[in-house]
């Protein structure tokens, strides 16, 4: 048996740039505009995740601001409606995922036709006839249906509303899909009749699907972990394991050990470790809590030195950044933190707090880097206060 290859070192510095190569975070404007730079955007990233907080813009619209400077919403509303070459469903979170992915999704729908979805086992059979009668009818919102009668919550998150819940796993079952949004308001159709489709596409074989994620994650992060591929899916992290095995074995990737890693091991295919991996300096980018870079806290924390705090569910006087804290990136460095609102009726971005970590920590220098963020934070507050037309 050949024993595997030397991991090759690896500073956080240049764990960093190839990271956010990998996430297109290290030019101004990598996907171009419009539709196609959305379809693009989130092919690339591989799912874009979904929010309801609007302290200021939803990070889905936010992640795709900061890599299409000139992103408007309307943008995002005809990849999903009109081009539909993105859709909705659950990768670790409700987000945005390419159209052409669909197959390696349709196994987990088929799991929860065949066996239900926990969060919505309270669902009635009567409810799922119904909002199917009125869905085989043409496109349905929750605000079509004004009969149902309210019924006790039985967590936090659920809707009071039976139809509500049974779109929902509709949505789940791969039955409806959510055509458009209005905001946060969802509009479910049937999945086929979305799609133009007799019926659903072939579903991807589990080998597929292994293949997909360790793929998704070498291009949209560069340097991976199995806790990187495997975002709170722990269940995929042995098939995954010996795929990356395998292609060590073929030399299609390469064990690299990142400084501070400790024992976690980390891989990357030759030609990212061989790519030019500065950053221009000059690049600012307010990133949301939910931005790839930023959601998984413990690989941001060892590649970037920052450990993010989303303190949002924080009572107000154990907060250290604030309640929607936003990371501010500068070339290859997190140097800020700031606590943003948008005040939507007096038409202006507010600064709650300002904090200083990292590189932003120094005097020296700091204050071109807050000339250079502020000059930024003037292009965040027109994309804030820019009408839901654009």
């Amino acid at each position: 048996m050949s024993r595997s290859p030397k991991p090759l070192p690896l500073t956080t510095t240049q764990a960093r740039q190839i990271w956010l190569h990998a996430q297109r975070l290290d030019v101004r404007a990598p996907f171009g505009e419009g539709a196609q730079a959305v379809a693009d955007a989130v092919a690339h990233l591989g799912y874009v995740q979904i929010d309801t907080i609007n302290v200021i813009e939803r990070c889905h619209h936010h992640i795709l601001f900061s890599r299409i400077p000139s992103y408007r919403r309307a943008d995002l509303r005809h990849a999903q409606s009109v081009d539909k070459s993105v859709f909705e469903y659950w990768t670790h979170a409700l987000s945005y995922v390419p159209a052409n992915d669909f197959r390696f999704f349709l196994p987990a729908m088929r799991e929860h036709r065949r066996e239900g979805h926990k969060w919505y086992a309270s669902v009635k059979p009567a409810d799922t006839r119904k909002v199917m009668r009125l869905l085989r009818a043409g496109p349905l919102t929750i605000r079509d249906i004004e009969d149902d009668v309210l019924t006790e919550k039985e967590h936090l998150w659920q809707s009071r509303k039976p139809s509500k819940r049974a779109l929902q796993l509709a949505f789940y079952t791969g039955v409806a899909t959510i055509s458009a949004r209005q905001g946060m308001l969802k509009t479910y159709e049937l999945m086929t009749r979305h799609f133009g489709w007799d019926k659903l596409p072939k579903p991807a074989s589990a080998k597929d699907i292994t293949a997909y994620l360790l793929d998704r994650g070498l291009r949209s992060q560069g340097v991976v972990s199995l806790d990187s591929i495997c975002h709170l899916d722990a269940p995929s992290k042995k098939a995954v394991a010996r795929l990356i095995a395998m292609r060590v074995r073929r030399g299609e990737l390469v064990p690299v050990a990142i400084d501070g890693a400790g024992k976690q091991e980390h891989w990357a295919a030759p030609a990212a470790l061989e790519a030019n991996g500065e950053v221009s300096p000059d690049l600012v980018h307010i990133l949301s809590p939910f931005d790839p870079l930023i959601i998984q806290r413990k690989r941001t924390n060892l590649i970037f030195g920052y450990n993010h705090l989303f303190e949002a569910y924080v009572p107000k006087a154990k907060r250290k950044l604030g309640y929607f804290a936003l990371p501010v990136l500068v070339g290859d460095e997190i140097v800020a933190a700031l606590d943003l609102k948008t005040d939507r009726q007096a038409r202006k971005l507010l600064i709650q707090k300002w904090t200083w970590v990292g590189q932003g920590k120094k005097t020296v220098g700091r204050k071109e880097l807050k000339r250079v963020i502020e000059e930024e934070l003037d292009r965040f507050e027109r994309f804030q206060l820019a009408s839901e037309a654009g």
